[in-house]
Order: structure tokens, then sequence, then C-alpha cells
């Protein structure tokens, strides 16, 4: 999965399986009985990815004691989305059925999510007139800006100036 996400991440839907394979230094035959179709190890790296978030958000969570940990998910976000393409889109684009495990596993990514958000306004650490898509909305402009500024000097800078803005 790891090898599949760093292809994907760097070369998108145009890597083939037998491609991903070689670099996981498994046979085609592996890869292609677990996964029949690119877009089906696709979507599970998906899957995989929306999961881990999931954990590292409950876990951001758990170790909250003033709001503190909501701008470090969102860095942090950013930060993995800025060196990975649009996996959702990539999907779509490539006519893959999304299932309903991988629509769970975003379900249960945006219910702790918001979750944290509530955590960090009710400390006082970020706006209070700020929802979850607003936020979705400024983590996407804060990946924009950093891919359009991915030669800068100052990596990081860009996001952290627009994520600034849902401090109260």
């Amino acid at each position: 999965m790891e090898t599949a996400s760093q292809a994907f991440a760097t070369e998108g839907l145009g890597v083939s399986l037998d491609e991903i394979a070689r670099r996981a230094g498994v046979g085609p035959g592996t890869v292609h009985r677990h996964f029949p179709t690119k877009e089906t190890l696709y979507e599970a790296v998906v899957a995989n990815h929306l999961e881990q978030l999931t954990v590292q958000a409950r876990e951001a969570l758990l170790a909250d004691q003033a709001g503190s940990a909501f701008f470090p998910f969102l860095r942090r976000l950013v930060r993995e989305a800025s060196t990975k393409q649009d996996l959702t889109d990539a999907l779509a684009r490539a006519g893959a059925v999304v299932t309903d495990s991988t629509r769970q596993a975003a379900v249960q990514l945006q219910q702790i999510f918001a979750e944290l958000l509530a955590h960090a306004q009710d400390a006082g650490v970020v706006r209070i007139d700020v929802d979850n898509e607003d936020v979705q909305a400024m983590v996407l402009a804060a990946v924009t800006g950093e891919r359009r500024r991915a030669d800068s000097a100052r990596p990081g800078r860009l996001a952290n100036l627009v994520l600034d803005s849902l401090r109260p």
C-alpha cells in the first residue's frame, strides 16, 4: 500500500499495476490478485489515507487540553495534501466507483474533525463563526497556495497566512 501510495502521489493514475508491483518487490500477479484494477488499488490507498487521518485527528482530540492541537492538525493536512494529487478527483475522473467503506471512512473523518473544531472553538483558539465547510475550504486554499509557491524559500508560510484567518 505504501508503494502504491507513493507511486500515485508522484505519478497519478498513469502508473501501472505492474510498475507498482515492481517497485514493491512483488510479482504482478500478487498485486492483480488483491486489486484487479488500478482503480481498486487507488481507492484502497484513499481509504487507508482517510483512516490514518481519522486516527491522527482522534489522537489530536484526545491529547488536546486547550484547542492547541487544531492548527498543527490542519498544517499536517496541508503538508500531506501538498505532496499528493487530489485522490477523490482522480478517482472520479477515472470513472471509479467509490465504495461504501471509503465513504464511511470519509464520514468518520468529518465527524472527528467536527469534534476537533468544536473543541478548538470552545477553547477560544478558532473563530466561532466558522463551520466545517469553511475550514475545509480554507485548507484547500492553503493547499492551493502552497502548490503555487512550491519553489518558495519559505515553505508553509502561505498556508500559515491562510489558516491564521481562522483565529479569533
